[in-house]
């Protein structure tokens, strides 16, 4: 049987859920931050359950409105703020990824507060994907290792990623069908589940039925058996 030990989300849908409840976007962003507290929760009473990756703001995501993201960046830095003794209670490790120096230099103290504080939690990681894109996480990867003086092979590149670690779950609420820049080397193999339902209506139950179709399918990984 399939251990999710990876699970990876693109969490979509905050603004059009928002649009459908008469709200400003900013609010499904807002009910967006609960949910993702709910399903970490969820995640760290799972024993198969090792790491969750979930996509928080990507690169691409600076061409949104600039109220918007100015509202993101202090959604961001409030919950990082507000759950560090979360993290710590149900001893979560933070690990972010992506380019946070585009960052003001108050929430990049405030991720990296988190993330000192919570290195010696040895149970779920969480990961926020934080202005990442796969396209600039290979560059910076390669850019990297330029400077060494032997060839790039698949285990040193994937060893420079941002994420070193395999996703064998992938989830993209919100209805479309695309993986928007996420995680693209370290999801070669694995399986996507795509569904309708917008983020902030999103629950822990929705997500152990996905895990539980997710244990069923044969992954063979480019062999017959």
């Amino acid at each position: 049987m399939n251990r999710a030990k990876h699970i990876a989300i693109i969490m979509d849908g905050n603004g059009r859920w928002a649009e459908l409840h008469n709200q400003k976007r900013v609010k499904g962003h807002e009910r967006g931050a609960k949910i993702v507290k709910e399903i970490t929760k969820f995640c760290v009473e799972c024993v198969d359950i090792q790491r969750l990756t979930l996509y928080a703001f990507s690169t691409e995501n600076w061409k949104r409105p600039t109220l918007e993201v100015e509202f993101l960046m202090k959604l961001l830095e409030k919950y990082l703020k507000k759950e560090l003794s979360t993290y710590i209670q149900f001893n979560i490790k933070f690990e972010p990824i992506g380019d946070i120096s585009a960052f003001s230099s108050s929430l990049v103290k405030t991720i990296k507060n988190v993330q000192e504080k919570t290195a010696h939690c040895d149970g779920l990681v969480q990961s926020l994907a934080l202005n990442y894109g796969s396209h600039d996480e290979m560059l910076r990867a390669i850019n990297k290792l330029n400077s060494i003086d032997e060839d790039i092979t698949e285990a040193t590149l994937s060893d420079a990623l941002d994420c070193k670690h395999n996703v064998d779950l992938l989830i993209r609420t919100g209805g479309d069908h695309r993986l928007s820049n996420f995680l693209l080397w370290q999801s070669a193999y694995a399986e996507l589940f795509f569904i309708d339902t917008l983020w902030p209506d999103f629950s822990s139950d929705e997500l152990k039925k996905i895990i539980k179709k997710f244990k069923k399918i044969e992954r063979r990984f480019g062999a017959l058996k």
